[in-house]
């Protein structure tokens, strides 16, 4: 009956009823088993390799809707939903989406909605207010519904630098790695390929890809290396905008899959923390493994910051000491605790050597950071902050 049915649909868009059509019906209903409503577009292009050269006469396909939904994220079904799930006109979506590519090509500023900073070694690309709120909604009602690997826990709720590291603290072997270019190695395809396994229609997916990537104008980039205007000219996720690091996390999810698998092999743990990868255990791990799984997912190691350290090294991963608990090195405990002592005996502002544009918030941050977990150093470095404070007052 639906072999039947779909000739005789074919028969009304072709005109005619071709030798071909009853075999093409076939191959459609064994690729796609269930009728492929949110991704019209994929299977126009299954027919195209299948039906051509014979011509055909294109008809207007009923719109793309969601089939089902993998987490429990906003149902939306068009491009109408997404702009009133946003709350934005069409035109306004259609606008922060670039579909024009007048971000990438505008020399006027105001016709931009990224700003551009260049640090040492990476390129801050900050998105204008109306777009951040924007991608601030996305991910705080779609992208962090969405769950992450247990092993990563940069920008994870709950998590944090200190639970990164705690899992590998007082281990023989402590391995740490860095992937380079982490933000702009995850291209446009990959984000959208997370929408699509989301759960949203072609269309919609392709608009979300849109509002949460960028390519970066050619003016920008210019008198830059090679390799770094190669990944940044075409889509990838800007580093400085607020949905970036959950989409960095959900398309890694493969990644830490396989490196939690791959260091289970050698008897190890495994953690990631944003760009950091940490393993640990009684021996290394193969770096050689590690490399080729990196590359197999799309990501690339930065070969001069991997460091293996043992027992009889200081072993540190993303600032903390690991050899007995994670703690804050030794020497920025004395240096916090000799400017809490400045600031005690000539005040906050004498002490505030390197111009802090908060000096009294900057100290109280140090102290939390530095005190976390570690009764000892809290209590003196509490009793030194009041001191200052008091000075200050």
């Amino acid at each position: 009956m639906v072999v039947a049915g779909l000739v005789r649909a074919g028969a009304e868009v072709l005109g005619a009823r071709p030798w071909w059509l009853r075999p093409v019906v076939a191959r459609v209903l064994r690729a796609y088993p269930h009728p492929p409503l949110d991704r019209p577009r994929e299977l126009a292009a299954f027919l195209d390799r299948r039906v051509q050269p014979h011509p055909v006469v294109v008809r207007r396909a009923a719109p793309a809707r969601v089939v089902r939904m993998r987490w429990d994220t906003p149902q939306l079904n068009d491009l109408g939903a997404l702009a009133d799930f946003l709350e934005v006109s069409g035109d306004e979506l259609d606008w922060f989406a670039d579909r024009k590519e007048i971000n990438r090509h505008a020399r006027d500023e105001r016709l931009r909605h990224y700003r551009y900073v260049w640090l040492p070694h990476r390129l801050i690309e900050a998105p204008k207010p109306r777009l951040r709120a924007l991608q601030r909604r996305l991910l705080d009602e779609l992208l962090g519904r969405i769950p992450v690997h247990p092993a990563a826990h940069g920008f994870v709720p709950g998590r944090s630098v200190h639970t990164y590291a705690a899992p590998h603290a007082g281990q023989r072997m402590v391995v740490r790695a860095d992937l380079a270019a982490f933000f702009s190695s995850i291209t446009a395809q990959r984000s959208y390929g997370l929408f699509r396994l989301a759960g949203y229609p072609e269309p919609v997916a392709h608009a979300l890809t849109a509002l949460t990537t960028t390519r970066t104008p050619i003016d920008v980039l210019r008198g830059r290396p090679g390799s770094t205007r190669t990944l940044l000219r075409e889509g990838h996720l800007p580093q400085g905008a607020p949905c970036s690091p959950a989409l960095a996390n959900l398309v890694a999810f493969r990644l830490d899959r396989r490196l939690t698998g791959l260091a289970a092999r050698f008897g190890l743990t495994y953690t990631r923390y944003a760009d950091d990868l940490a393993f640990s255990g009684p021996r290394a791990l193969n770096l050689d493994a590690l490399a080729a799984v990196v590359k197999d997912e799309g990501f690339r190691l930065h070969p001069a910051k991997t460091r293996i350290r043992g027992r009889g090294d200081q072993q540190r991963l993303a600032g903390l000491v690991v050899n007995e608990h994670p703690a804050v090195p030794r020497g920025e405990y004395d240096h916090l605790r000799a400017i809490l002592h400045d600031a005690a005996r000539r005040g906050l502002e004498a002490a505030n050597r390197e111009g802090k544009a908060d000096f009294r918030a900057y100290l109280m941050g140090r102290v939390a950071w530095v005190s976390h977990r570690h009764p000892g150093r809290a209590a003196k470095l509490d009793r030194l902050l009041k001191d200052a404070l008091r000075r200050g007052d």
